[in-house]
């Protein structure tokens, strides 16, 4: 388990290009599952926890790690089966996503695994709207579930997703007059993830088309530039960077080498904030990057791209 924990403290730090590495683990089942090395600030046996009043159902209790007190989640029970019981003798990832540290009790975890995204597929059709998966890939031959972490998250603790009477003012004296394209071309492979986004741009007034991945995103983007210029229908794409079949920077980089596309003002939203590689949006062409999920800070910034363009 030792070289685990190694590998996983050295490869957070990596950023590839239509590419991830996946950290095996498995739950109370036999089923496996992967979580993106990205999002792994570490990996320990469960350390003593300590039960509080008033915690949600789904978190098990809550451990001091370097100074920190977190909550740790039971990634079994929250995925709807069975608690994992004798904690003391299993695993934690200790993750980051949207802006906070998580700790997720697991079963056990495996090795790491280099896969290219192109290999993440969507969930088959059928799971339906209650599904934990937000995609799936294989393995020496076995079935490998990738968990809609932002969905399990939002149920144990919901995020505002209000947008602020001061940013909806701005939004106000900014459209007289205005002439720029009204519809913003979202892409993310998280229902929820989606769902947010869509209320908060929906909200300063703007529609809303939505793509459930970066290969998605790209189809409807070549469409409708086959159907005249797209800069007098589109205003701006907000795009995901952990997506099936093409992440976002690989999208990014697709739209900035398309001669009828590249002009696009594009905005990378991911919850990867922890372990983000400025570096790596500058390369693609990306014009600007948010953590999610703030509803002010991604309307002021649709707001502000719109603006841009209105010169």
């Amino acid at each position: 388990m030792s070289g685990i924990l190694d590998t996983v403290n050295q490869r957070t730090q990596l950023v590839g290009q239509n590419r991830l590495e996946l950290l095996t683990f498995r739950l109370m089942r036999k089923q496996r599952y992967g979580i993106n090395v990205f999002k792994v600030k570490e990996v320990l046996q469960c350390p003593k926890l300590t039960l509080m009043p008033n915690l949600h159902p789904l978190v098990k209790g809550v451990a001091h790690i370097r100074g920190k007190t977190l909550s740790v989640i039971d990634m079994s029970l929250a995925t709807g089966g069975l608690p994992i019981q004798d904690p003391e003798n299993r695993f934690i990832i200790i993750s980051e996503f949207n802006r906070s540290t998580q700790a997720f009790l697991v079963g056990s975890v495996e090795r790491i695994v280099n896969m290219h995204w192109e290999s993440i597929l969507p969930p088959p059709g059928g799971t339906g709207k209650s599904t934990y998966l937000t995609a799936v890939t294989e393995i020496e031959g076995e079935l490998v579930e990738i968990l809609d972490v932002e969905k399990i998250l939002n149920e144990i603790s919901p995020v505002n997703e209000e947008v602020s009477e001061e940013i909806l003012a701005q939004k106000a004296v900014f459209e007289e007059g205005g002439t720029a394209p009204n519809v913003v071309l979202v892409a993310d492979d998280s229902s929820v993830a989606r769902r947010q986004v869509k209320r908060a741009v929906e909200t300063i007034g703007y529609e809303v088309l939505l793509a459930h991945d970066g290969r998605d995103a790209l189809i409807k983007l070549q469409e409708m530039a086959k159907e005249g210029c797209i800069y007098d229908k589109l205003a701006l794409v907000i795009s995901d960077i952990e997506m099936p079949e093409m992440d976002g920077y690989t999208l990014t980089t697709e739209i900035k080498k398309d001669a009828s596309l590249k002009n696009l003002h594009v905005v990378l939203h991911s919850s990867l904030s922890g372990v983000f590689n400025e570096a790596m949006v500058k390369r693609v062409g990306a014009d600007a990057f948010i953590p999610k999920f703030d509803p002010d800070e991604l309307s002021a910034a649709v707001i502000n791209a719109v603006k841009g363009q209105e010169k």
